[in-house]
């Protein structure tokens, strides 16, 4: 009898831990962003943001490699504390937010360790898709005062927008974007 209790109390512990490692996440809108800065004139930096977006990821400590991000955005909500301006990056003449509503990011590989490293995957703007690479560092993670779980991430990346066929105004406004992406996601 004590070695079946024992199995079985091994047997919890094992399901447990495995559980306790590897987990799905959604991501929390509010308490993560989407932010760009693009160069002006050569002269000052435009910083702006995208007030929706959704997505999910899964992280394991111990398979990094299978760990996974999907991010989707919704250009229609591009804001640089500027309404002419986010009309003018909303128009065909860059984002043309009618025709290509989303912004979308899906992981394909990491490499790194638990704190940090990089988060290679397919990006899909202007209807374009190529592979971009994000320098990711892991921010912290553990309970929440509601009795959930939470892990947060900040993801930086510079992308040239002509490669994603959004060429009008260069070098004016410059071609390189940096991105950054500050992500707290809420364990499901």
């Amino acid at each position: 009898m004590k070695s079946v209790l024992k199995a079985s109390v091994f047997a919890l512990t094992t399901a447990f831990a495995a559980g306790a490692f590897a987990a799905d996440y959604n991501v929390d809108p509010a308490h993560s962003s989407v932010s760009f800065v693009i160069g002006h004139l050569g002269v000052s930096q435009t910083l702006g943001q995208f007030r929706k977006f959704s997505g999910d990821f899964s992280y394991d400590a111990d398979k990094l490699d299978t760990s996974k991000v999907s991010l989707v955005i919704d250009t229609t909500s591009i804001d640089t504390n500027y309404e002419p301006r986010d009309k003018h990056l909303s128009s065909p003449d860059f984002l043309d937010v009618k025709q290509f509503p989303e912004l979308t990011f899906k992981s394909t590989a990491y490499k790194g360790d638990a704190n940090g490293g990089e988060l290679t995957g397919d990006m899909t703007l202007h209807g374009v898709t190529k592979p971009i690479t994000f320098t990711l560092h892991k921010v912290g993670e553990g309970k929440d005062p509601w009795g959930g779980y939470r892990a947060g991430f900040v993801a930086t990346t510079q992308i040239k927008r002509s490669e994603f066929g959004i060429t009008n105004f260069i070098p004016g406004v410059t071609d390189e974007t940096d991105i950054t992406v500050r992500i707290e996601g809420v364990r499901k």
